[in-house]
């Protein structure tokens, strides 16, 4: 299994390059943090930085439900309108890979499973 994400500025018509994004594992007690990352200049993450013992390389990411945060405010600056993008999804089979892009403009954004 492999995760991956990335944002385009459909504005700009561009990648949407250094946006923090961190990626949270559902729990029992909420989401726990446990991976993040920046966006690289064509506007995606190559490699995931682990946050403490959730993240298991070789285990990860497994079946679950996750939730990706996408610091837009620093993106778009101090006026966005969205500041913040949360996108929550369900991995079922460890074995495929899922991409998880953001489409994202001044007034609106838009998801999707990618490939």
């Amino acid at each position: 299994m492999s995760l991956s994400t990335h944002v385009l500025d459909t504005a700009a018509g561009r990648p949407a390059k250094d946006v923090f994004v961190r990626l949270s594992r559902r729990a029992a007690h909420g989401f726990v943090p446990v991976a993040e990352g920046r966006t690289d200049d064509d506007g995606r993450i190559r490699a995931w930085s682990p946050l403490g013992r959730e993240w298991l390389a070789e285990e990860d990411p497994r079946p679950g439900t996750y939730r990706l945060v996408f610091d837009t405010g620093a993106y778009l600056g101090e006026g966005a309108f969205f500041p913040e993008v949360s996108v929550v999804f369900t991995i079922r089979d460890a074995g495929e890979h899922c991409h998880v892009p953001l489409l994202l403009s001044p007034f609106a954004y838009s998801t999707y499973r990618g490939s």
